[in-house]
């Protein structure tokens, strides 16, 4: 090549790029940056900030396609700072209401192409998480696909029941379900905006993992979100839904209870000073002070709750989401947004939370690791810790698999898949057993997908070394959903392995993968119930009487509704709902390491 010419179209490249990568959607300019073979866009609002009188209101469409959008700082919505998934910050209060924005990671050669779109969304029990600490740029580059990744409204924001709110609104207004809407409103953006940057909008796959796979499962029984995506991933999800009386009031105790919004009412009334009268106690009345409220101050009130009491949540409203409860909607075909659907648990989800409970691990420094400050980290009693996760990550299992995908069925789908993650080839070094302590862990799956260690930071080189097992685990993780987002089937594994369908063709079974390394993904089965778990702890050895009452209220209250009166008389021990309550508040401190 003529070398003038050849100079000529180098830098003629330059504009061009920049050209490509800025795009026009319909909530403002934004311009595209090139990192490593993928185009990141970052911080595109895609509906109106939910504050002032739009505070506890649907999301509001946002035009204003002229506008030049410029990426955020500390983008995210209001929540306690919390370590791995969270956000940053001192102090019992971060973020901001103004916090409804997305990214999308793209390949470099995205442009008029119609890839399919993978849509994430964040977990964190719906009270903390953004989607900041998620990349997935490596299954972008790698798979050809584009992803998006999205905060919603968190907490009491997201999800806040009261007369003075509800009765004195109109329309999808008088949802307690504004968190769900947020999604659902990012989903009409991706439908409307999505091929200006090379994606599909007839190929949509929503994926998320803990509260993200909670609301998978709630965006499959909302009648606002049907047609807004075409495949489901929930990873770790749950089905925990409360009726809107529950939500505003509660006669008995509860885990939410102490966090009603008339509670929290009463207790700013008090706070204020303010005699409460039928002129002060109006509804009227009660919505100006909530409105008038900062989000800081409002917050306060949610924030420094002990780690048993919990805010109430997803509502069955009747209005985004049906009055009979996600779990039973996802078995009504009227209810049932009908897509291919993955769900899975993790083997070991609890030992994220066991494995810092003062009940169960211990610290020790040697000389060394007083001089470094490193502790040595060890189990009190590995038996009975190993039996708390047990039967509480199979109860996770049987209530974020195997119910939801039974329903399912039930409704008439029948392109289902589940797996089980088991991979725990993590390090085991002088300061700790990694593997033992942690093992399959709930959301520990999320850097094998993801392929990078951002979600966990600093902890990535502790638990996560390199090696072909992590990267076999890895490859084949991107693969399966990466071929589902495009095929609506999950595919083979690199080393042949068939992922089946869910339901085997003898009922009483039901199949699911193993990930983990090449030695162990396999497809298996199992036939687990609520019943065959009690029985199974009825014998168990490996923990105390008193233990045994405590994992049985865990395993029928926790990460679902409450099953402990439909079962405890089936349990062949005596067990007293107050007494194991009791114990957990006793041992509810937690060791930071």
């Amino acid at each position: 090549m003529n070398f003038k010419i050849f100079i000529f179209v180098f830098l003629l490249s330059f504009p061009i790029s920049a050209e490509v990568n800025t795009i026009t959607t319909t909530s403002g300019i934004t311009e595209g940056r090139l990192n490593n073979k993928v185009v990141i866009w970052d911080d595109i609002p895609y509906a109106q900030p939910p504050i002032n009188d739009l505070r506890w209101k649907a999301p509001r469409e946002i035009v204003k396609s002229n506008t030049l959008l410029t990426p955020k700082d500390n983008n995210f919505c209001v929540q306690r700072p919390s370590g791995l998934g969270g956000s940053e910050g001192d102090g019992f209060f971060s973020g901001t209401e103004d916090c409804l924005y997305l990214d999308i990671k793209a390949p470099a050669d995205s442009l008029n192409k119609s890839l399919p779109v993978m849509f994430w969304i964040h977990g964190g029990g719906n009270t903390s998480g953004l989607k900041d600490v998620y990349d997935f740029s490596k299954m972008v580059k790698r798979h050809d696909v584009i992803v998006v990744s999205i905060n919603y409204r968190l907490g009491p924001f997201g999800w806040f029941t009261h007369p003075a709110i509800q009765e004195l609104q109109t329309g999808l207004d008088k949802t307690s379900n504004f968190g769900t809407l947020d999604i659902i409103e990012a989903l009409k953006w991706v439908k409307s905006n999505i091929s200006l940057f090379g994606g599909d909008p007839a190929n949509i796959t929503i994926f998320g993992e803990s509260a993200g796979g909670h609301n998978v499962l709630s965006l499959l029984v909302s009648k606002q979100a049907k047609g807004l995506f075409h495949k489901a991933i929930s990873q770790s999800g749950y089905t925990t839904t409360i009726n809107t009386n529950s939500a505003f009031k509660q006669i008995k105790y509860s885990s939410t209870s102490k966090h009603t919004s008339s509670e929290i009412v009463d207790r700013i009334l008090k706070d204020k000073n303010i005699t409460k009268n039928k002129k002060t106690t109006d509804k009227l009345s009660i919505r100006k002070l909530l409105l008038d409220l900062s989000d800081d101050e409002f917050f306060s009130y949610y924030a420094n709750r002990p780690t048993y009491e919990e805010i109430p949540l997803l509502t069955a409203d009747g209005l985004v989401i049906p009055k009979i409860g996600l779990l039973k909607a996802l078995s009504a075909k009227e209810n049932l947004n009908v897509v291919p659907t993955i769900a899975g648990s993790n083997r070991d989800e609890v030992k994220l939370w066991l494995a810092s409970a003062e009940y169960f691990v211990k610290l020790k420094f040697s000389p060394i690791g007083k001089l470094l400050g490193v502790p040595k980290v060890g189990l009190k009693d590995k038996e009975a810790f190993e039996a708390f996760n047990y039967y509480r990550s199979s109860a996770w299992k049987l209530r974020g698999v195997d119910e939801p995908l039974r329903n399912m069925e039930e409704a008439g789908n029948t392109e289902l898949f589940a797996y089980r993650y088991d991979w725990d080839d993590h390090r085991r070094f002088i300061i700790g057993d990694f593997r033992s302590l942690i093992g399959a862990a709930h959301a520990t799956e999320i850097p094998l997908l993801t392929g990078n260690n951002k979600l966990v930071g600093g902890y990535g080189f502790l638990i996560y070394p390199r090696g072909p097992s992590k990267k076999f685990t890895s490859k084949n993780m991107m693969k399966f959903w990466t071929n589902f987002a495009k095929q609506g089937v999950p595919g083979s594994s690199t080393n042949s392995i068939e992922w089946l369908p869910y339901i085997s063709s003898n009922k009483s079974k039901s199949n699911f993968i193993i990930l983990d390394n090449r030695a162990n993904l396999e497809m298996s089965s199992d036939s687990i119930s609520f019943q065959s778990l009690v029985d199974e702890l009825s014998k168990e050895s490996r923990v105390t009487d008193t233990e045994k009452c405590v994992i049985l209220l865990q395993m029928l209250t926790f990460v679902g509704d409450d099953l402990y009166d439909d079962y405890v008389s089936n349990f062949s021990g005596s067990c007293d709902r107050k007494i194991a309550e009791k114990f957990l508040k006793d041992n509810a401190s937690f060791i930071d390491y």
